[in-house]
């Protein structure tokens, strides 16, 4: 019988695409949880609600 000595060759190729996957999804969490390393816009929120006086209508009386 002939010894198979091609063990693991076929996989070399799926190693790459498989590491190529590791790597891009690496950098894909370093810009969504590190924001890409640009620092947060200071924003400084001020809101004022004016609205008139709103009153109930007159009863009429018995």
């Amino acid at each position: 019988m002939a010894d198979n000595t091609n063990s693991g060759g076929g996989n070399a190729g799926l190693a790459f695409i498989v590491g190529g996957i590791v790597v891009v999804l690496a950098i894909i969490a370093y810009f969504v949880f590190a924001r890409g390393g640009m620092e947060p816009e200071a924003k400084s929120v001020d809101v004022d609600v004016n609205l008139p006086e709103v009153s109930a209508p007159a009863v009429p009386g018995n």
